[in-house]
């Protein structure tokens, strides 16, 4: 009767309706007022739609009605919706009161085992293992239990006595299962191992991973545990044993791992053998000819060949040069080696490009081998027109080329190369090859490797050369070619991720957020895991309140992190019933970061201000800043050293070690500084200030302003120009509040002061007629007016705010709204016209027909040759620019005071 009764909700709900499922609950709770299983819907559903607030009342009453939770509708409808908001220990309440009812329920044990596991409750945790393995005699619940004791101990200090009690406790259980013959998967091998890492005994660890028991075909089998005992083996000084397991694992399998520990172990035994050279010369040259006979194995000489570089480096990091030179031979020799004979690989510059760094930069502490680095511009020389010339012979000789350009741009780089000429000497050539070639046209992917060589040649040598502010012209028409030669290789290989990549870069740098986004969404990424595109367009593309007037993209943002953060409860739960119990860290790791990351952060502060202007300016503006989450986003010094960068930079090197920096995509296209403390705690200041206006909270809004004034004075500080400009704003929104909210003081001085921050933000009349008008508008223009429409709608919150206060000033800062809105109106309706009527031939003329000798041939090539890929990357940066300008237009059109 009762689930009949509730199908309409549910059917709501499965359409993703949750408009319409709330008035089937309104529905039924008019009908019967205290139909639980409704009011346990009707929470679920105000937690999902962000009424967060009666959510949370709604559900506090079901929990303060024991009786409520003996049904499984209201235990169902609870319990997603304190999950919806993350609210773990309300989820656990449910559940331990419902099993007030079905104490032998063993599903509701297994829910708040699920439920503390996945909130990182260690303690919920443990006990919740405790009484399934006492009341239910399955060996999962053994090793749930073993997980809990684990996690406990570790995340309470493993050194603090609770932790060293249940850490021993969890070994004695591991123990017994081991002696028992209950321990018989390769997972509870090792949670078993873990607790005895945790506790220091390595010993311990090696005697099971080595003795000829139940066990050896299970770690025989598994190449990770094979690992682990070599490690051990190394950790606890046993060299010769662990030099003998690598032996012994290399000889049936293929791990560069192996290979690390393997020479990692014989430098630590010739280290050993201190002055006994003979000892010396035999670790060396034994090592050397096992390297040597797996060289000789078809499919395994890749490895041994890079080891036997890696292995004469580190001799020579160790002191023992001679000792390399004699029985291995020269670090130089075998890089080129190796280089000779795997150049056709696309892998090949991988492999090789730390070692070539290491062999440069292992003089002494961050100098250069000026006399390796030589050597290697010499070897570089001999071969790189050879490869030339031979690059139409097929993908194996154009491989081999790339690869050399590949190590040309490196050497350059650990050179230190600052002639801007130098960047793109030749450049013409590798145009001609990537973009105008048979391969090209067969679609190789050695023309893409080589594309991206060429723009990011572009793009280093457009650092140099305009890197200062005052020639942000020429720099934005110098990365507009780079555009161009991104288009035209994207037209040949639609599917290389680094194409879009670079492209993404170029065109966010440009302000061309909608054409960044575009290729975006072409690479389909469904989760973050650490993805530095997500962190592009989420965190900065879009976060940062300079290129994105499109609110829907900060819902987007938002929904991105949180998605991916919610199928890793799902996942966590998968691993304790499938019992892959070693990922249990990796995932709750993952979350951590995902809950603390700053990327999410910063899509926040657009979130709620979308929200809260969603439906036009009005009093619902006031309900939504009320209810606004603010707790959330507060931080002091402990939390913001917590927050996790989702971005993994040494992806972003690409062409160069991540110990380079300044060769680095990540920064040598970065439109703002790299965020900083000042920058996620001005973020998190914003909204809690506009939540404390409209709640008249005084003494919060003098904290609050005391915080954002010491961000805006600091000499250090992180802060974009925009940025910085934005939290002045706020600052004068708060001011006003304030002289608003005294009958002694005047709002005139602050008010003139937020009227004309907004005002000075938005183009002026003279905007067209602007010598770099195209470097202004790429790089300033719109992301000033995009500050300026996010004051406007602050400003006109706090307008409603002094309304609903009933304060006689909201009609004086109304009318200077008012005024303000319609003159910018003009303004920014005069920048759309511009840019779909002049934008298109200042294009032409200022970034394509531009007298700029340092990338006429570039130009040449791309105009004569690829014409139709500079039209289409012409015709990206217009669309982008007028779609944010119509954007911003209709923010400001909407929102009237």
């Amino acid at each position: 009767m009762e689930a009949r009764k509730l199908r309409p909700v549910y059917d709501a709900l499965e359409r993703s309706d949750s408009a319409q499922a709330l008035r089937e609950c309104e529905r039924l709770l008019h009908k019967q007022p205290n139909f639980y299983s409704a009011r346990a819907l009707k929470t679920f559903i105000l937690a999902r739609t962000g009424r967060i607030v009666e959510a949370l009342a709604l559900g506090q009453s079901l929990l303060d009605t024991p009786k409520a939770l003996e049904s499984q509708h209201v235990q169902q409808g609870l319990s997603l919706a304190y999950r919806v908001l993350n609210r773990p220990e309300d989820e656990i309440t449910v559940y331990n009161t419902a099993l007030s009812f079905t104490p032998e329920s063993e599903t509701l044990h297994c829910k708040v085992y699920m439920a503390a596991a996945r909130s990182g409750l260690f303690k919920e945790q443990h006990m919740a293992a405790v009484n399934l393995n006492k009341n239910f005699k399955d060996k999962k619940y053994v090793w749930w239990l073993v997980i809990s004791l684990l996690l406990h101990g570790k995340h309470s200090g493993v050194d603090s006595p609770s932790s060293q009690v249940q850490l021993k406790l969890a070994e004695r259980m591991g123990e017994k299962a081991l002696a028992e013959g209950q321990l018989t998967t390769g997972e509870e091998l090792r949670i078993y191992l873990e607790v005895l890492e945790t506790l220091g005994k390595h010993e311990q660890m090696i005697d099971i991973l080595s003795t000829n028991n139940s066990l050896a075909a299970m770690v025989a089998n598994d190449p990770d545990l094979v690992t682990q005992n070599i490690s051990l083996l190394l950790k606890t000084g046993a060299f010769d044993k662990a030099i003998d397991a690598a032996i012994k694992a290399y000889d049936t399998r293929d791990n560069w791992t192996d290979f690390e520990l393997y020479m990692e172990a014989t430098i630590k035994s010739i280290d050993q053998a201190a002055g006994d050279e003979a000892a010396k010369r035999a670790a060396a040259s034994a090592i050397c000819l096992n390297l040597r006979r797996w060289a000789s194995v078809r499919d395994r000489a890749r490895g041994a060949k890079l080891a036997l570089v890696s292995l004469s480096i580190r001799l020579y990091k160790g002191g023992y040069r001679e000792l390399a030179n004699d029985v291995v031979g020269s670090p130089r020799e075998l890089i080129w080696s190796y280089v000779d004979e795997f150049q056709h690989k696309a892998i090949c510059y991988s492999d090789i490009m730390q070692f070539i760094n290491a062999h440069v930069r292992g003089a002494d502490e961050g100098g250069l081998d000026t006399a390796a680095l030589k050597y290697h511009e010499e070897s570089l020389n001999a071969r790189l027109n050879d490869a030339r010339d031979a690059s139409s012979q097929g993908e194996d000789a154009t491989q081999a080329w790339v690869n050399l350009e590949k190590i040309r741009y490196l050497l350059q780089a650990l050179q230190g190369e600052t002639d801007p000429k130098a960047w793109v000497a030749d450049i013409e050539q590798l145009l001609e090859f990537a973009l105008a070639s048979n391969a090209a046209r067969k679609r190789r992917p050695s023309c893409s490797d080589m594309a991206v060589i060429a723009s990011q040649r572009i793009i280093q040598s457009a650092v140099l050369a305009y890197g200062d502010p005052s020639k942000r012209g020429k720099l934005a028409s110098a990365l507009f070619k780079a555009a161009c030669v991104l288009e035209a290789a994207i037209q040949h290989n639609g599917e290389s991720f680094l194409l879009r990549l670079y492209s993404i870069r170029v065109y966010i740098y440009l302000s061309c957020y909608e054409r960044a986004k575009t290729n975006y969404d072409v690479l389909n990424i469904k989760n973050i895991q650490h993805d530095t595109l997500g962190h592009l367009m989420i965190g900065q593309g879009m976060a940062l309140g300079c290129f994105v007037p499109d609110l829907d993209s900060c819902y987007d943002g938002v929904a991105f992190y949180d998605q991916s953060r919610s199928k890793i409860p799902r996942e966590i739960e998968k691993v304790y019933y499938e019992g892959t119990y070693s990922n249990v860290s990796d995932f709750l790791e993952f979350q951590d970061n995902l809950l603390r990351s700053v990327q999410r952060e910063c899509t926040h502060r657009h979130a709620l201000r979308g929200e809260a202007f969603e439906h036009g300016c009005d009093k619902g503006v006031l309900a939504k800043w009320r209810e606004a989450d603010v707790t959330s986003i507060k931080h002091t010094e402990e939390t913001l050293n917590a927050l996790h960068d989702n971005r993994d930079v040494s992806v972003m090197g690409l062409l160069t070690p991540v110990d380079l920096p300044q060769w680095n995509l990540e920064l040598l296209t970065r439109a703002t500084p790299m965020p900083g403390a000042d920058w996620i705690q001005a973020f998190s200041l914003i909204p809690q200030l506009m939540n404390y206006m409209v709640c008249a909270d005084f003494d919060a809004i003098e904290t609050t302003l005391d915080k954002l004034a010491t961000i805006a004075s600091n000499s250090e500080c992180t802060l974009s120009v925009q940025d910085s400009v934005l939290v002045r704003g706020i600052m004068d929104i708060a001011l006003v509040y304030i002289h608003a909210s005294s009958d002694k003081e005047s709002v005139e001085e602050k008010l003139d002061n937020l009227v004309d921050s907004i005002s000075e933000l938005l183009p002026s009349e003279e905007f067209g007629t602007e010598t770099d008008v195209l470097g202004t508008l790429s790089s300033h223009t719109i992301r000033n007016a995009s500050v300026a429409t996010e004051l406007f709608t602050y400003a006109l919150s706090l307008k409603h705010a002094l309304s609903a206060q009933r304060l006689s000033a909201a009609n004086t800062v109304g009318l200077a709204l008012s005024q303000l809105r319609k003159s910018e109106l003009k303004s920014i309706n005069m920048l759309r016209a511009w840019i779909d009527k002049c934008a298109r031939s200042q294009i032409d003329e200022q970034w394509l027909n531009s007298d700029d000798e340092l990338y006429s041939e570039i130009t040449q090539f791309m105009l004569s040759r690829q014409k139709q890929s500079v039209d289409i990357a012409a015709k990206a940066c217009v669309t982008s620019w007028l779609r944010s300008v119509k954007n911003l237009l209709a923010q400001w059109e909407q929102c009237s005071p």
